[in-house]
Protein backbone atom coordinates (compact mmCIF):
# COMPACT_ATOMS: atom_id res chain seq x y z
CA UNK A 1 0.00 0.00 0.00
CA UNK A 2 0.87 3.77 -0.34
CA UNK A 3 -0.68 6.99 0.84
CA UNK A 4 -2.28 8.93 -1.22
CA UNK A 5 -3.52 12.77 -1.25
CA UNK A 6 -7.20 13.92 -2.32
CA UNK A 7 -10.20 15.60 -1.19
CA UNK A 8 -13.11 13.63 0.23
CA UNK A 9 -16.36 14.03 2.75
CA UNK A 10 -16.53 12.96 6.14
CA UNK A 11 -20.24 13.00 6.65
CA UNK A 12 -23.37 14.01 4.36
CA UNK A 13 -23.28 17.72 6.26
CA UNK A 14 -19.17 18.27 5.90
CA UNK A 15 -17.61 20.00 3.10
CA UNK A 16 -15.07 18.16 0.97
CA UNK A 17 -11.25 18.97 2.21
CA UNK A 18 -7.77 17.80 2.23
CA UNK A 19 -7.22 14.11 3.13
CA UNK A 20 -4.93 11.27 2.70
CA UNK A 21 -5.83 7.58 1.74
CA UNK A 22 -4.70 4.24 1.07
CA UNK A 23 -3.80 2.83 -2.26
CA UNK A 24 -3.01 -0.34 -3.57
CA UNK A 25 0.85 -1.30 -4.97
CA UNK A 26 0.14 -2.20 -8.70
CA UNK A 27 -0.48 -5.88 -9.08
CA UNK A 28 0.39 -7.71 -12.13
CA UNK A 29 -2.32 -6.02 -14.22
CA UNK A 30 -2.56 -3.39 -12.40
CA UNK A 31 -1.98 0.73 -14.05
CA UNK A 32 -1.13 3.06 -11.76
CA UNK A 33 -1.69 6.76 -12.83
CA UNK A 34 -1.33 10.08 -11.99
CA UNK A 35 -4.40 11.80 -12.29
CA UNK A 36 -4.13 15.64 -14.17
CA UNK A 37 -7.80 16.30 -14.44
CA UNK A 38 -10.90 14.72 -12.99
CA UNK A 39 -14.60 15.62 -14.82
CA UNK A 40 -17.55 16.91 -11.77
CA UNK A 41 -20.03 14.69 -12.16
CA UNK A 42 -23.64 15.72 -11.10
CA UNK A 43 -23.85 12.21 -9.65
CA UNK A 44 -20.91 13.21 -7.04
CA UNK A 45 -22.84 15.37 -5.44
CA UNK A 46 -25.35 13.21 -4.84
CA UNK A 47 -23.31 10.61 -3.97
CA UNK A 48 -21.40 12.87 -0.72
CA UNK A 49 -24.64 14.31 -0.08
CA UNK A 50 -25.90 10.87 0.40
CA UNK A 51 -28.90 12.05 -1.40
CA UNK A 52 -28.78 8.05 -3.18
CA UNK A 53 -28.93 6.59 0.18
CA UNK A 54 -32.48 4.23 -0.55
CA UNK A 55 -30.27 2.43 -3.81
CA UNK A 56 -26.89 2.70 -2.93
CA UNK A 57 -26.11 4.55 0.27
CA UNK A 58 -22.57 6.83 0.91
CA UNK A 59 -19.44 5.03 3.01
CA UNK A 60 -17.68 8.15 4.59
CA UNK A 61 -14.74 9.23 4.04
CA UNK A 62 -16.23 9.57 0.55
CA UNK A 63 -13.77 10.79 -2.54
CA UNK A 64 -15.46 10.87 -5.60
CA UNK A 65 -14.70 10.83 -9.32
CA UNK A 66 -15.00 9.09 -11.83
CA UNK A 67 -14.42 10.77 -15.27
CA UNK A 68 -10.33 10.68 -14.90
CA UNK A 69 -7.71 11.22 -17.37
CA UNK A 70 -3.72 11.34 -16.43
CA UNK A 71 -0.43 9.90 -16.93
CA UNK A 72 1.03 6.26 -16.46
CA UNK A 73 3.21 6.63 -13.71
CA UNK A 74 3.54 2.66 -12.93
CA UNK A 75 2.67 -0.35 -14.67
CA UNK A 76 2.63 -4.22 -13.48
CA UNK A 77 4.53 -6.78 -14.77
CA UNK A 78 1.49 -8.54 -16.74
CA UNK A 79 0.68 -5.43 -18.55
CA UNK A 80 0.40 -5.19 -22.37
CA UNK A 81 -1.96 -2.32 -23.49
CA UNK A 82 -0.07 0.34 -21.78
CA UNK A 83 3.27 1.85 -20.42
CA UNK A 84 4.73 4.66 -18.51
CA UNK A 85 4.15 7.75 -19.74
CA UNK A 86 0.96 6.74 -21.54
CA UNK A 87 -2.32 9.64 -21.13
CA UNK A 88 -4.98 6.97 -19.90
CA UNK A 89 -8.32 7.83 -18.72
CA UNK A 90 -10.74 6.08 -15.86
CA UNK A 91 -14.69 6.11 -16.17
CA UNK A 92 -17.10 4.78 -13.54
CA UNK A 93 -16.15 1.19 -13.54
CA UNK A 94 -12.23 -0.40 -12.03
CA UNK A 95 -14.05 -3.71 -12.09
CA UNK A 96 -16.56 -6.91 -12.91
CA UNK A 97 -16.58 -10.22 -12.64
CA UNK A 98 -15.57 -10.78 -16.57
CA UNK A 99 -17.45 -13.95 -17.00
CA UNK A 100 -21.35 -13.15 -17.01
CA UNK A 101 -22.94 -13.14 -20.38
CA UNK A 102 -22.81 -9.06 -20.12
CA UNK A 103 -19.18 -8.78 -19.56
CA UNK A 104 -18.47 -11.81 -22.52
CA UNK A 105 -20.40 -9.49 -24.73
CA UNK A 106 -18.30 -6.32 -23.66
CA UNK A 107 -21.50 -4.52 -21.75
CA UNK A 108 -19.27 -4.51 -18.11
CA UNK A 109 -22.00 -1.63 -17.12
CA UNK A 110 -24.57 -4.20 -17.11
CA UNK A 111 -22.19 -7.08 -14.98
CA UNK A 112 -24.50 -7.59 -12.08
CA UNK A 113 -20.87 -7.43 -9.86
CA UNK A 114 -19.24 -4.17 -11.37
CA UNK A 115 -17.11 -2.24 -8.91
CA UNK A 116 -18.20 1.17 -9.11
CA UNK A 117 -14.60 4.01 -9.29
CA UNK A 118 -15.73 5.09 -6.12
CA UNK A 119 -18.16 3.88 -2.60
CA UNK A 120 -18.07 0.72 -4.05
CA UNK A 121 -16.86 -2.93 -1.76
CA UNK A 122 -12.67 -2.70 -2.31
CA UNK A 123 -11.71 -6.51 -2.64
CA UNK A 124 -7.65 -5.33 -2.32
CA UNK A 125 -8.21 -3.24 0.60
CA UNK A 126 -11.32 -3.73 2.42
CA UNK A 127 -13.71 -1.00 2.78
CA UNK A 128 -14.54 1.27 -0.18
CA UNK A 129 -13.34 2.30 -3.52
CA UNK A 130 -11.75 5.73 -3.76
CA UNK A 131 -12.18 8.18 -6.94
CA UNK A 132 -10.64 10.81 -9.18
CA UNK A 133 -10.21 13.62 -6.34
CA UNK A 134 -7.16 12.07 -5.82
CA UNK A 135 -3.33 12.36 -6.99
CA UNK A 136 -3.28 9.04 -8.34
CA UNK A 137 -5.38 5.94 -9.19
CA UNK A 138 -4.46 2.11 -9.32
CA UNK A 139 -7.12 0.14 -11.60
CA UNK A 140 -6.52 -3.10 -13.54
CA UNK A 141 -5.40 -2.38 -17.19
CA UNK A 142 -9.07 -3.80 -18.31
CA UNK A 143 -10.83 -0.69 -17.11
CA UNK A 144 -8.41 2.01 -18.16
CA UNK A 145 -8.51 3.10 -22.01
CA UNK A 146 -5.80 5.21 -24.26
CA UNK A 147 -7.23 9.27 -24.46
CA UNK A 148 -5.97 10.20 -27.86
CA UNK A 149 -2.82 12.95 -27.33
CA UNK A 150 -4.51 15.42 -29.67
CA UNK A 151 -7.23 16.25 -26.97
CA UNK A 152 -7.04 18.79 -24.37
CA UNK A 153 -7.10 16.64 -21.09
CA UNK A 154 -9.39 18.89 -19.35
CA UNK A 155 -11.95 18.84 -21.51
CA UNK A 156 -11.34 14.90 -22.17
CA UNK A 157 -12.09 13.83 -18.72
CA UNK A 158 -16.06 14.45 -19.28
CA UNK A 159 -15.52 12.23 -21.82
CA UNK A 160 -15.28 9.15 -19.41
CA UNK A 161 -19.26 9.86 -17.86
CA UNK A 162 -21.20 12.02 -20.39
CA UNK A 163 -19.32 11.38 -23.21
CA UNK A 164 -19.99 7.92 -23.28
CA UNK A 165 -23.05 7.95 -21.83
CA UNK A 166 -24.28 10.39 -24.70
CA UNK A 167 -22.21 8.43 -27.05
CA UNK A 168 -23.77 4.92 -26.71
CA UNK A 169 -26.94 5.14 -26.88
CA UNK A 170 -26.74 7.04 -30.69
CA UNK A 171 -24.60 4.21 -31.26
CA UNK A 172 -27.11 1.37 -30.42
CA UNK A 173 -29.83 2.94 -32.26
CA UNK A 174 -27.65 3.85 -35.02
CA UNK A 175 -27.78 7.47 -35.35
CA UNK A 176 -26.64 8.62 -39.18
CA UNK A 177 -26.59 10.51 -42.03
CA UNK A 178 -30.09 11.17 -42.83
CA UNK A 179 -31.63 10.69 -39.68
CA UNK A 180 -33.44 13.74 -37.86
CA UNK A 181 -32.13 13.38 -34.26
CA UNK A 182 -33.56 15.54 -31.42
CA UNK A 183 -31.73 16.29 -28.14
CA UNK A 184 -33.52 17.32 -25.17
CA UNK A 185 -32.02 19.50 -22.66
CA UNK A 186 -28.56 21.74 -23.24
CA UNK A 187 -26.47 20.81 -20.12
CA UNK A 188 -23.98 18.87 -19.45
CA UNK A 189 -25.08 15.60 -21.07
CA UNK A 190 -27.01 17.19 -23.99
CA UNK A 191 -23.75 19.27 -25.30
CA UNK A 192 -22.14 15.90 -26.06
CA UNK A 193 -25.41 14.40 -27.29
CA UNK A 194 -25.36 17.36 -29.57
CA UNK A 195 -21.44 17.25 -30.72
CA UNK A 196 -21.93 13.49 -31.19
CA UNK A 197 -24.83 13.28 -33.28
CA UNK A 198 -23.94 16.49 -35.42
CA UNK A 199 -20.45 14.45 -35.90
CA UNK A 200 -21.93 11.26 -37.08
CA UNK A 201 -23.83 13.17 -40.11
CA UNK A 202 -27.36 13.40 -38.44
CA UNK A 203 -29.70 16.46 -38.53
CA UNK A 204 -29.82 17.78 -35.04
CA UNK A 205 -32.65 19.67 -33.28
CA UNK A 206 -31.78 20.82 -29.88
CA UNK A 207 -35.28 21.56 -27.32
CA UNK A 208 -34.39 24.07 -24.92
CA UNK A 209 -36.78 26.17 -22.00
CA UNK A 210 -34.61 28.93 -22.72
CA UNK A 211 -33.91 31.50 -25.25
CA UNK A 212 -30.52 32.59 -23.98
CA UNK A 213 -29.39 29.07 -25.46
CA UNK A 214 -30.21 29.46 -28.68
CA UNK A 215 -26.92 30.34 -29.77
CA UNK A 216 -24.93 28.55 -28.21
CA UNK A 217 -26.40 25.06 -29.56
CA UNK A 218 -25.90 26.23 -32.83
CA UNK A 219 -22.45 26.43 -32.26
CA UNK A 220 -22.12 22.99 -30.62
CA UNK A 221 -23.40 21.98 -33.79
CA UNK A 222 -27.22 22.21 -33.76
CA UNK A 223 -29.17 22.54 -37.18
CA UNK A 224 -32.18 23.53 -35.32
CA UNK A 225 -33.62 24.98 -32.16
CA UNK A 226 -36.97 25.01 -30.46
CA UNK A 227 -38.41 25.89 -27.80
CA UNK A 228 -40.75 23.28 -26.19
CA UNK A 229 -42.60 26.01 -24.10
CA UNK A 230 -43.67 26.64 -27.98
CA UNK A 231 -46.54 24.81 -28.94
CA UNK A 232 -46.46 26.07 -32.56
CA UNK A 233 -43.02 25.21 -32.82
CA UNK A 234 -43.19 21.77 -31.41
CA UNK A 235 -46.51 20.67 -33.30
CA UNK A 236 -44.39 22.14 -36.37
CA UNK A 237 -42.20 18.79 -35.88
CA UNK A 238 -44.87 16.43 -35.36
CA UNK A 239 -43.71 12.64 -36.15
CA UNK A 240 -40.95 13.44 -37.56
CA UNK A 241 -37.77 12.39 -35.66
CA UNK A 242 -36.06 9.00 -36.12
CA UNK A 243 -34.74 9.26 -32.37
CA UNK A 244 -34.24 11.53 -29.81
CA UNK A 245 -32.38 12.01 -26.91
CA UNK A 246 -33.48 13.29 -23.61
CA UNK A 247 -30.99 14.90 -21.08
CA UNK A 248 -32.99 16.19 -18.62
CA UNK A 249 -33.04 15.02 -15.47
CA UNK A 250 -35.91 17.52 -13.65
CA UNK A 251 -39.89 16.74 -14.16
CA UNK A 252 -40.64 16.97 -17.34
CA UNK A 253 -43.15 15.89 -20.25
CA UNK A 254 -42.35 13.09 -22.28
CA UNK A 255 -45.45 12.51 -23.88
CA UNK A 256 -44.54 16.01 -25.65
CA UNK A 257 -41.22 14.59 -27.20
CA UNK A 258 -43.07 11.45 -28.05
CA UNK A 259 -45.79 12.84 -30.08
CA UNK A 260 -42.12 14.05 -32.50
CA UNK A 261 -41.28 10.59 -32.85
CA UNK A 262 -41.53 9.33 -36.81
CA UNK A 263 -43.07 5.54 -36.81
CA UNK A 264 -40.67 3.12 -35.01
CA UNK A 265 -38.61 6.15 -33.39
CA UNK A 266 -36.92 5.64 -30.49
CA UNK A 267 -36.36 8.39 -27.64
CA UNK A 268 -33.70 7.16 -25.03
CA UNK A 269 -33.65 8.68 -21.54
CA UNK A 270 -30.35 9.47 -20.13
CA UNK A 271 -31.44 11.78 -17.54
CA UNK A 272 -32.86 10.53 -14.17
CA UNK A 273 -35.34 12.24 -12.91
CA UNK A 274 -36.07 11.73 -8.97
CA UNK A 275 -39.93 11.30 -9.53
CA UNK A 276 -41.16 8.58 -12.09
CA UNK A 277 -42.93 10.22 -15.46
CA UNK A 278 -45.99 9.69 -16.30
CA UNK A 279 -46.10 7.90 -19.63
CA UNK A 280 -49.47 8.20 -22.06
CA UNK A 281 -49.13 4.25 -23.28
CA UNK A 282 -51.11 5.47 -27.09
CA UNK A 283 -48.51 8.18 -27.91
CA UNK A 284 -46.26 4.85 -28.51
CA UNK A 285 -48.57 2.40 -29.48
CA UNK A 286 -49.98 4.51 -32.80
CA UNK A 287 -46.71 4.83 -34.16
CA UNK A 288 -44.80 1.70 -32.91
CA UNK A 289 -42.35 3.83 -31.10
CA UNK A 290 -40.09 3.17 -28.03
CA UNK A 291 -39.07 4.88 -24.60
CA UNK A 292 -35.64 3.24 -23.33
CA UNK A 293 -32.83 4.27 -21.21
CA UNK A 294 -29.53 3.84 -21.17
CA UNK A 295 -26.55 4.29 -19.03
CA UNK A 296 -22.52 4.41 -19.57
CA UNK A 297 -21.04 1.93 -22.08
CA UNK A 298 -18.58 -0.93 -22.31
CA UNK A 299 -15.03 -0.87 -22.09
CA UNK A 300 -14.83 -1.43 -25.73
CA UNK A 301 -17.62 1.18 -26.77
CA UNK A 302 -15.51 3.89 -24.34
CA UNK A 303 -12.37 3.36 -26.41
CA UNK A 304 -14.00 3.33 -29.37
CA UNK A 305 -16.08 6.90 -28.50
CA UNK A 306 -12.58 8.42 -26.99
CA UNK A 307 -11.06 7.53 -30.74
CA UNK A 308 -14.01 8.56 -32.05
CA UNK A 309 -13.36 11.77 -30.41
CA UNK A 310 -10.09 11.97 -31.26
CA UNK A 311 -10.63 11.45 -34.76
CA UNK A 312 -13.50 14.43 -34.50
CA UNK A 313 -11.33 16.61 -32.02
CA UNK A 314 -14.63 16.29 -29.67
CA UNK A 315 -14.33 17.40 -26.38
CA UNK A 316 -16.78 18.80 -23.43
CA UNK A 317 -17.04 22.25 -22.74
CA UNK A 318 -15.36 22.67 -19.58
CA UNK A 319 -14.96 25.48 -16.55
CA UNK A 320 -11.58 24.36 -15.45
CA UNK A 321 -11.36 25.01 -11.28
CA UNK A 322 -8.56 24.00 -8.70
CA UNK A 323 -9.50 21.45 -6.10
CA UNK A 324 -9.90 24.36 -3.47
CA UNK A 325 -12.68 25.39 -5.13
CA UNK A 326 -14.93 22.07 -5.31
CA UNK A 327 -17.61 23.13 -2.22
CA UNK A 328 -18.03 26.37 -4.70
CA UNK A 329 -18.25 24.26 -7.67
CA UNK A 330 -21.25 21.96 -5.93
CA UNK A 331 -23.10 25.10 -4.89
CA UNK A 332 -23.08 26.28 -8.11
CA UNK A 333 -23.96 23.06 -9.93
CA UNK A 334 -27.24 23.00 -7.71
CA UNK A 335 -28.08 26.49 -9.22
CA UNK A 336 -27.45 25.08 -12.66
CA UNK A 337 -24.21 27.36 -12.63
CA UNK A 338 -21.92 25.86 -15.33
CA UNK A 339 -21.14 25.91 -18.82
CA UNK A 340 -21.58 22.43 -19.34
CA UNK A 341 -19.03 20.29 -16.44
CA UNK A 342 -16.49 21.64 -14.46
CA UNK A 343 -12.94 20.09 -14.61
CA UNK A 344 -10.38 19.90 -11.61
CA UNK A 345 -7.09 20.70 -12.34
CA UNK A 346 -5.07 17.79 -9.77
CA UNK A 347 -1.99 20.12 -10.12
CA UNK A 348 -3.60 22.05 -7.92
CA UNK A 349 -4.10 19.50 -4.93
CA UNK A 350 -0.60 19.60 -4.42
CA UNK A 351 -0.76 23.18 -3.06
CA UNK A 352 -2.33 22.34 -0.23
Amino acid sequence: MYQAIAYGASSAASRLAYTTIQRREPTAKDVQIEILYCGVCHSDLHQVRDEWNSVMPTVYPCVPGHEIVGRVAKVGSGVTRFKVGDLAGVGCLVDSDRTCPACQQGLEQFCPNSVLTYNAPDKHLGGVTYGGYSDSVVVDEHFVVRVPGNLNLAGAAPLLCAGITTYSPLRHWNVGKGQKVGVVGLGGLGHMGVKFAHALGAHVVVFTTSESKKEDALRLGADEVVISRNANEMQRHAFSFNFILDAVSAQHDINAYIHLLARDGNMTLVGAPEKPLALNSFGLIFGRKSVSGSPIGGLAETQEMLDFCGAHNITADVEVIPIQKINEAYERMTRSDVKYRFSIDMASLKVE
